[in-house]
């Protein structure tokens, strides 16, 4: 039993770590010469060679390697999709003999008669074979039969250049997916876009149930003949119920679409082949009446069905004279829906009327091409005139409405209660005077006490800020009106003061004062002047080296250094 057992070890390590001598010759036998195009053959190679057994390689079973032959001869003409081994070993006249079985799965490249070249093993080589690849499907193998197939679809059969098409493609297979690879459509003279990522469902199809996976993509020609995309490729492995290992492969070309020319009725400016287009405004819509140096925000917006963020034109960057224009970079954006992409083109600007008069804003129109009615179309924003009034127009009407109002209200009270109005002022004014006394002795007595209060160091931000400030001011940048505020309120530590025109009552520095007007008029004024900020940045460290609480009084006289609702850039 001992010696049995010996025995079949040894056969099993001659297996593993055998060194071949002499071949015993090699067959290769296809199981068929005739197949149809996305079709495997299986190729089985046999052969066989002696066992030689010593000390040296006995126990060698780390290195063992057994050979194969050059199956890499078939490459040029097939694809090796999988492949597997096996070996036995016999005696024959106390000899022993290895058998090996190489199996390789074979996937022809192309159609027409394919030959296998002789293959060679340890100096013995095999016999030609020839194999007869057939374009398309067996008879009577419809898709449903089938492990794996492909369709492919548009939403049109013909189209203008640069228009959208809606290109589809789907895979049906059966069984687990172990590994599979789906090309992806190309043309050198198209813009192709994924609509997404790829949606996964099940299929029935013949009364056959499939697993599918769908993908679509928007291609956009961009010359006009003949649309001809590639072939689209899948090749994968799957296995079937009984766990059985199936090598997928198909293949499918899409038919040629004509690309038509941009027709001769169009007479746009910029080419926009589109199922729909429109222009939007906000922003100014409830407005009719505005005042000189008020900040106005206007929003177009652009929306197309069926074109690329990258297609749409520039929105115009004009204004009539006596508006100042401020536009901001434009925004494209995209979303995919079930018609494919959808962009928008948005441009934000700031209006500053600067001249007092009946403004208008200019009628907006962009024409393009309606590829569901196969026309020309105009989509446009209507013209809006705006009435612009003075800077103090508004406190004025104020003023006189309540002065006008006011002396009636005198004549029909004051007849009847002149003595009581008088004797009751004269308390309140000697009460007033008191309590304004008492305070000013109280506060002259904590000043003696306490003595100077220290003043607070700076800190980062203030600092920062002025810096900011200082910069802006010295090149007349719009900022330094927004930046006043910011670091006055962060100086005084008054949070309340929100504009240029509070920061500078709060200061009652009248040279300040003038340089904001300055700055005001070089900004938003009508006449192109120079701006030499020196003055301004004098006026502002005097005012940072030397902080004085203003007087309340001089801050309630100072006249508005802006128009009412304006608080700068």
């Amino acid at each position: 039993m001992v010696n049995r057992l010996t025995t079949i070890l040894l056969l099993i390590l001659a297996a593993l770590v055998a060194s071949p001598s002499m071949a015993g010759g090699l067959k290769v036998t296809p199981d068929r010469t005739r197949i149809y195009e996305g079709e495997t053959v299986t190729l089985t190679v046999e052969g066989s060679m002696k066992i030689e057994i010593n000390l040296d390689n006995l126990f060698d079973i780390g290195n063992a390697n057994l050979p194969s032959p050059d199956i890499e001869k078939v490459e040029p003409d097939f694809e090796i999709v999988g492949q597997s081994q096996q070996y036995s070993i016999r005696t024959v006249n106390n000899e022993m003999r290895g058998e090996i079985t190489w199996t390789y799965q074979l996937l022809p490249r192309k159609t027409g008669k394919l030959r296998i070249p002789p293959l060679s093993f340890r100096g013995d080589k095999s016999e030609p074979v020839t194999i007869e690849v057939v374009e398309g499907s067996p008879p009577g193998d419809t898709s449903s039969n089938r492990d794996a197939f492909i369709e492919l679809s548009t939403d049109k059969d013909e189209l203008y250049v640069q228009e959208q098409l809606v290109f589809t493609v789907k895979l049906f297979f059966r069984g687990n997916l172990i590994r599979g690879d789906l090309s992806t459509p190309e043309h050198p003279d198209a813009l192709i876009e994924a609509l997404g990522k790829q949606r996964e469902y099940r299929s029935s199809v013949g009364g056959q149930r499939y697993r599918v996976v769908e993908r679509r993509y928007a291609i956009y020609p961009q010359t006009p003949g003949t649309l001809e995309l590639g072939t689209i490729h899948f090749e994968g492995q799957a296995r079937d119920s009984s766990g059985q290992l199936r090598f997928l492969r198909d293949s499918k070309r899409l038919f040629e679409i004509p690309v038509k020319p941009v027709p001769d009725a169009f007479t746009g400016d910029v080419w926009l082949p589109a199922s729909d287009l429109t222009l939007t405004s906000s922003g100014l819509e409830s407005l009719t009446e505005a005042e000189q140096g008020q900040n106005l925000t206007r929003t177009l917006t652009m929306t197309a069905e069926g074109l690329p963020p990258s297609a749409l034109p520039s929105l115009p960057q004009s204004a009539p004279p006596g508006i100042r224009l401020y536009p901001e970079p434009e925004q494209r954006d995209s979303v995919i829906s079930g018609n494919g992409i959808v962009s928008t083109l948005t441009r934000v600007s700031a209006l500053v009327p600067v001249r007092a008069g009946q403004l208008t804003l200019p009628e907006i129109t962009v024409k393009w091409w309606d590829t569901q009615t196969d026309s020309q179309k105009t989509a446009r924003i209507p013209a809006r005139t705006l009435t612009v009034t003075g800077s103090g127009s508004r406190q004025a009407t104020a003023g006189n409405s309540v002065n006008s109002g006011q002396p009636s209200a005198t004549a029909e009270t004051g007849s009847n209660n002149t003595d009581l109005w008088v004797w009751t002022s004269l308390l309140l004014a000697v009460g007033w005077l008191a309590t304004t006394a008492g305070l000013l002795w109280l506060l002259n007595k904590n000043r003696k006490v306490t003595g100077p209060a220290k003043r607070e160091p700076e800190s980062h931000s203030d600092i920062q800020l002025f810096r900011e400030l200082c910069a802006a001011a010295e090149r007349g940048k719009p900022a330094t009106l927004s930046l006043l505020p910011r670091w006055i309120g962060h100086h005084y530590q008054r949070p309340d003061i929100h504009s240029a025109t509070e920061a500078a009552q709060l200061t009652g520095d009248r040279e300040l004062m003038e340089e904001i007007r300055r700055l005001q008029n070089y900004l938003y004024g009508e006449a192109t002047s120079s701006w030499d900020g020196s003055a301004m940045v004098a006026a502002l460290k005097r005012i940072k080296a030397d902080r004085k609480e203003p007087s309340p009084a001089a801050a309630r006289h100072l006249p508005p250094l802006y128009p009412e609702g304006f608080h700068g850039a």
